[in-house]
Parts: C-alpha cells; structure tokens; sequence
C-alpha cells in the first residue's frame, strides 16, 4: 500500500511539472493591462519621419498553452509605421493593425478553431491593432524602453505596457519585445476542456525591421 501511494505522489507531482514546463509565459514580463478606459493617442509631432513594416521582414508570433502542451501560432498578414522624431524612440509613435484571419498554427484544425467564435471570432473582429501612447527610456530584462499603448484585440481596447528592444541604424529601425497578455482581458474566455485547460497567459513575441519610407 505504501508503495502505492508513493506512485500515486510521483505521477502527481510528474503531471504538475509537466504543466509548469507548458506555461511559456511563466518567466516571462505580463504587460501591465489597464482596467481603465484606454489612453488617446498621442498627436502627431512636426518633423516626424515615417519608418514602415510588414511581414516580409518582420514577424509577429504568439505562443499559447493548455494542461497538456503548448501550441505555437503567428500571423502571417500585418502592416504598420513608426513615426520617428529626432532619431529618438521615446519622441515617437508605432501603429500596427493585424488581419486575424491570416493566423497560423499548427494542427489545421486548431487554426480553425482560433479563428471561430470560441477565440478570435474573425468574421466578427477582422483586425486587431495597437497604437502607442508612450515611450519612455529604459525598461525590465534590460530592455532599452517601455512603451504604453492601446492594444484592440477580439473588439475590447486596453491600455497595456510591455518593455521592448528599440535600435535605430540609419535607414533602419528594429523592435524587439516578448511579454505576456492575459487573453481573458480582451474578452477570449473560452476554458477549453475540462481536463485539459486552457492557461490566461498568451506569450507574444514581436520583431519588428522597419524601414524610412
């Protein structure tokens, strides 16, 4: 019998870290969400100079995560600009908008799937978008900045903070960020089954390589 319930604890504990090593967003920054009513955006700044982006050189991927494993997805369709003041990050602004149908992920019926009502509902939220309201020096995990801006996902706005990588060289200008967004937040509340949850926490990795226009 004692043998028995030694068993019983190891396949316990087995389950449980197995869960752990399937959350990608566990060591990784949660973007501050704001409850609040989300921040306008900033007016554009005279002397401005316009830095575009698309998927041909930048990418936008998530990773998503249940009980019993973990699902890397991306959007294959998305566009958008950083107007740059004075060659200075914290003087400038970035839009992005998403079409939510171009989302990748393997297997096909999963992508499907993310693409009903449960998750993304496309037909009802074609795009998505983010829109920044700051840029401020310096930020977590060494990043150069932190930047605040209202991220419309799924048909809810919200004001979020994520700390990001920002380089300017020359003719080119490159983003880095990786955080966590709690998917719950933007109205995505579907629970998955009920031995095999779905976790909150949604881990988005962005690369952004934008170039003068």
């Amino acid at each position: 019998m004692k043998w028995t319930y030694l068993m019983l604890g190891g396949l316990a504990l087995g389950a449980l870290t197995t869960a752990c090593d399937n959350d990608p967003s566990a060591d990784k920054v949660k973007a501050v969400s704001n409850p609040a009513a989300a921040q306008p955006a900033p007016a554009a700044k005279q002397g401005a100079v316009e830095y575009k982006f698309d998927a041909k050189n930048s990418s936008l991927a998530f990773v998503g995560a249940k009980v019993t494993g973990k699902h890397e997805g991306s959007f294959q369709t998305f566009s958008g600009s950083v107007q740059l003041v004075d060659r200075r990050p914290e003087q400038s602004t970035v839009k992005v908008e998403i079409d939510m149908g171009s989302v990748q992920v393997e297997p096909e019926k999963l992508e499907g799937h993310l693409k009903s009502p449960d998750f993304f509902d496309v037909a009802k939220y074609p795009k998505a978008s983010f829109e920044s309201t700051s840029v401020k020096p310096g930020g977590a995990e060494g990043a150069t900045h932190t930047v605040t801006g209202n991220l419309t996902l799924h048909g809810v706005t919200r004001s979020i903070s994520f700390p990001a990588s920002i380089q300017v060289n020359g003719d080119t200008l490159t983003v880095k960020a990786e955080f966590a967004i709690n998917r719950k937040d933007f109205g995505i509340v579907y629970p998955g089954m009920p031995d095999d949850l779905i976790k909150d926490d949604v881990l988005i990795q962005l690369k952004l390589g934008a170039n003068r226009s």
